[in-house]
């Protein structure tokens, strides 16, 4: 755990420490905000039963912004240490392969998590400002979250994956950001040919645009939970694998 501990603090500092990490928080903090602003002029514009969160969950810009952060995130965790030569050393030290792989990981996750705490203060500018009850019910707001972090557990993988493969971080975020963009685009199947074909419930259970319909209304299932966490840690575990089999061919 020692271990463990000194690599997962010196990979945090480095976000928190480094002009890129506090640029991707901005540009999430702005984004938010325009997908907020949206979601409230869809409610001035005609009456709603679904809440303030559900839709500034689901616009454009929402998942524009969302889609592009974990390319900005991950592309330099293994990638940039390959190019400059200091993997090599950090893998011929008394280090486990999965040591490395986890800390690396838990701390992109930890800065992921973080990235999206000023967006709760930006929720609750809404009844501070109009003097009304929240359009939203703590459901509602704990679902909304709840499965950006299942969300992000996975796509931080990705990130790692990716970017384990290759010394070129621009690769590593082009690769990451086109299996995000698939992931995501898989769910829109059912909608482009309809649901009459054999296999087509299993695109409705990896629409990550469902997933946020339902944990933004409230509603809590089990098997996304599952869903996402096995992923992350299959996609782990190839990380894992991708750099032991690079540190046994040395």
């Amino acid at each position: 755990m020692r271990v463990f501990s000194i690599i997962y603090r010196k990979e945090l500092r480095g976000f928190l420490l480094n002009p890129l990490g506090w640029i991707v928080i901005a540009f999430v903090v702005v984004m938010h905000g325009v997908s907020l602003s949206t979601a409230i002029k869809v409610f001035s514009d005609s009456p709603n039963t679904s809440s303030l969160v559900f839709f500034a969950f689901q616009t454009p810009v929402f998942w524009f912004s969302f889609l592009f952060v974990f390319p900005l995130l991950t592309m330099k965790l293994f990638a940039d240490e390959q190019h400059r030569g200091t993997l090599e050393t950090l893998m011929t030290a008394p280090v486990k392969t999965s040591q490395v792989v986890l800390a690396k990981y838990f701390a992109a996750l930890t800065f992921y998590c973080l990235m999206w705490v000023p967006s709760w203060f930006q929720f609750q500018l809404y009844p501070w400002i109009t003097k009304m009850p929240p359009p939203w019910n703590q459901g509602s707001m704990i679902g909304g979250y709840v499965i950006l972090f299942l969300m992000g557990s996975f796509f931080v993988a990705v990130g790692c994956f990716a970017s384990s493969l290759t010394s070129n971080s621009i690769v590593a975020a082009i690769v990451t950001l086109g299996l995000l963009l698939i992931h995501y685009f898989l769910g829109f199947v059912t909608t482009i040919w309809g649901e009459s074909f054999a296999g087509a419930a299993l695109f409705d259970v990896i629409s990550s645009r469902q997933h946020v319909n339902d944990f933004c209304s409230g509603l809590l299932d089990s098997r996304v939970f599952v869903y996402y966490l096995s992923l992350a840690i299959v996609t782990v575990a190839l990380t894992f694998h991708s750099l032991d089999y690079r540190r046994w061919r040395r």
